[in-house]
């Protein structure tokens, strides 16, 4: 297996991926098709075909990365990508982001060490607790909206063809106020977003709106991951001008998508503080585990 054995992830390849993902469900968000196509200017996406299964790569500032063969379980084959790994990787390449295929590294490779990357463990949270607010856990959340509701006449609807033009200029505002450009991640960010709502119905997305007297105050950007499990790719408000508009953004999601998914997959937090925060704030009902290991763990497992 070589390295240009490996294509960028494109707009073409997204039936390939939902039938493939349909076969073998995913659970972290990075795995997505959605994630991948929007971001693939970031971290250049990349698969490759064999076997009956799917390999990815990425690429962050030129270290590359691969992930397990996503598919029927060969040996031989997570053999190739260790290999492959090895040779083209950066000093940890090889990621890990299912406890599935963590169970299966583990056995095949017993004495290779896994290392947990908790900044980029995925929040999962259950669609009826952010939904429903119920209980003492979500006092605090509950009121913020509940008081946002008393100062504010607002509905929530769903993003459409009629309403998607609305979402761009919402998101120039939101790029201005957060001065997008000047800040490396979120000029990234920006892009990814943009791409999302240009190829929005293309790529399968779905998403909602806060209107607050005409004008849209926050927007969600939503995809799927498996049959039980939905992600909110992008989340973005203007709580300056609306005190208490995340919460009604992330609650609305959450009540529209109700009866179509059990469970809501909010992203990692790449180890920032006020957003570890503000994810645990909501009460997870689990998260879903990364692991590396790194290019000396797996050049000794190999001898």
């Amino acid at each position: 297996m070589r390295f240009s054995d490996f294509k960028p992830v494109s707009l073409d390849d997204r039936d390939l991926f939902l039938r493939h993902y349909r076969q073998y469900p995913q659970v972290h968000s990075d795995n997505t098709f959605a994630n991948m196509v929007c971001w693939n200017h970031y971290a250049d996406y990349r698969f490759c075909e064999a076997e009956g299964t799917i390999i990815l790569s990425s690429t962050i500032n030129g270290v590359t990365s691969f992930r397990p063969p996503i598919g029927p379980r060969n040996p031989d084959l997570v053999a190739e990508v260790i290999d492959l790994a090895v040779r083209e990787g950066g000093p940890s390449p090889l990621l890990v982001l299912d406890p599935g295929s963590e169970a299966w590294i583990r056995e095949l490779y017993p004495d290779l060490p896994l290392h947990a990357d908790r900044d980029y463990f995925d929040y999962i949270y259950r669609t009826e607790d952010l939904a429903g607010l119920h209980g003492r856990d979500y006092a605090t959340i509950r009121r913020q909206v509940n008081r946002f509701g008393r100062e504010h006449e607002y509905t929530v609807e769903e993003i459409t063809r009629e309403n998607i033009d609305e979402v761009w200029e919402f998101l120039v505002i939101w790029c201005e106020w957060r001065d997008c450009d000047s800040v490396p991640i979120l000029a990234y960010e920006k892009d990814a977003i943009l791409f999302a709502v240009n190829h929005f119905f293309d790529i399968g997305l779905m998403g909602w709106i806060v209107r607050i007297e005409g004008t849209i105050g926050a927007i969600s950007v939503v995809g799927p991951v498996n049959e039980d499990m939905a992600v909110v790719h992008f989340e973005k408000a203007l709580p300056e001008t609306y005190q208490g508009i995340y919460q009604v953004i992330t609650t609305g999601t959450a009540a529209a998508l109700l009866n179509r998914y059990r469970y809501i997959n909010r992203e990692c937090d790449m180890g920032v503080p006020g957003l570890r925060e503000s994810k645990t704030r909501y009460r997870p009902a689990y998260m879903v585990e990364v692991h590396h290991a790194t290019r000396d763990d797996l050049e000794a497992c190999r001898r």
